[in-house]
């Protein structure tokens, strides 16, 4: 008698511990796009490196730029580029403005170009943790879990289409780590980025 009770006793730990890891897993599993949206738009601004690498068919080797990013939510967003030559794109609401290495200036209404509006979309709004604002351009794909992900951004417009095949984005917790650009002719770019401060 005293055998079965342990026995019994013994069962309902197994039983215990089993729930647990089927609780814990399930948590695992619930983790999605909202869980990271949510986490990543927790951060109002922050400061990064980068270092940017464009892999072109017709060159045998990349070309690569650094400089510095800067993102201040709800929506500025500035690259400023250092090497090999200073150029600087800053991003205010609706407004793109550019400055070239020649000192050549552009700005651009966003709303009137709107495949460049999805291409900046793409990184501003992953900021922001803003998921409306991606699926506006965007079909999203969740790989990994916290503490390693990565979401894969694939156009849905035809004109995004024709130049850009799918942007990956990796990152850890809060911090976006590289993006990347598969251009549709083929070429892509890496860019990666290291995190110098956060609010």
């Amino acid at each position: 008698m005293q055998q079965m009770r342990k026995l019994s006793v013994v069962t309902r730990a197994c039983v215990g511990i089993s729930l647990l890891v089927a609780a814990a897993t399930s948590m695992a599993a619930e983790w999605g796009v909202n869980d990271l949206m949510q986490s990543l738009s927790q951060k109002k601004a922050g400061t990064a490196t980068f270092v940017e690498k464009k892999f072109i068919s017709t060159l045998n080797q990349p070309l690569e730029s650094t400089g510095q990013l800067a993102f201040t939510a709800p929506d500025r967003l500035e690259k400023r580029t250092l090497s090999p030559a200073a150029e600087s794109m800053i991003l205010q609401g609706d407004k793109l403005m550019v400055e070239r290495a020649d000192g050549k200036k552009l700005n651009v209404s966003l709303s009137d170009r709107p495949e460049v509006s999805a291409f900046v979309e793409s990184i501003r709004a992953t900021l922001a943790g803003d998921k409306a604002g991606l699926e506006k351009y965007y079909a999203i794909v969740l790989n990994g879990k916290p503490e390693q992900w990565q979401i894969s951004l694939t156009p849905t417009q035809s004109k995004m289409q024709k130049v850009i095949s799918q942007i990956r984005i990796q990152g850890t917790k809060t911090q976006i780590k590289m993006i990347t650009f598969l251009q549709a002719d083929g070429d892509r770019s890496e860019m990666t980025i290291t995190e110098t401060s956060s609010k």
